[in-house]
């Protein structure tokens, strides 16, 4: 579930939300709270990010999965009060960047909001790591907390991709 924002920052989807850079990330179902709480904690100390989750077909108001909120609590994040949202125009709109966690949603974004294929991207597109481009980001929708902290494994490794991405191409 992904969304972003906008304003002069950046954004990204995992999804951003307001402000300067929106970001924001997509995933249908609830695991995407952590990658949001993941890459706002990377990017805390940079004013200029807006950082926010959404997803497509997702429900509004629902609050992040119990596996989610239990890692992010080893991590000191708090997940408590996150609630999902769905992906909208508006959102799409506002974002500057917004990242999917697997080809299938990059695809259904990209067949929503064909307007904004420019800021649509897949998670995984700018990584170094050969064996991890271009491959998805499981969805542990339904699994046990070591398939969570498998996945919460693999955007340790993903996002600092792209926040470099986002910090060498942005321009406000």
């Amino acid at each position: 579930e992904a969304n972003r924002l906008l304003t002069k920052r950046r954004s990204a989807t995992l999804c951003v939300p307001f402000e300067k850079r929106p970001l924001c990330l997509h995933w249908k179902h609830l695991p995407q709270p952590l990658a949001e709480a993941l890459f706002r904690d990377l990017v805390k100390g940079l004013p200029d990010y807006s950082v926010m989750s959404a997803g497509l077909g997702a429900f509004s108001g629902q609050p992040a999965s119990k596996h989610s909120v239990a890692l992010a609590k080893e991590r000191g994040l708090d997940l408590t009060k996150h609630r999902s949202q769905a992906v909208t125009v508006g959102v799409v709109d506002k974002a500057t960047h917004i990242f999917a966690l697997s080809r299938s949603h990059l695809a259904a974004l990209l067949d929503d909001y064909p307007e904004a294929e420019d800021k649509i991207y897949l998670l995984s597109e700018f990584t170094s790591d050969d064996q991890m481009r271009g491959k998805d980001v499981n969805d542990p929708f339904g699994g046990d907390l070591d398939d969570y902290r498998e996945m919460q494994e693999h955007l340790d490794k993903l996002l600092p991709s792209i926040h470099a991405f986002i910090e060498q191409t942005w321009k406000p």
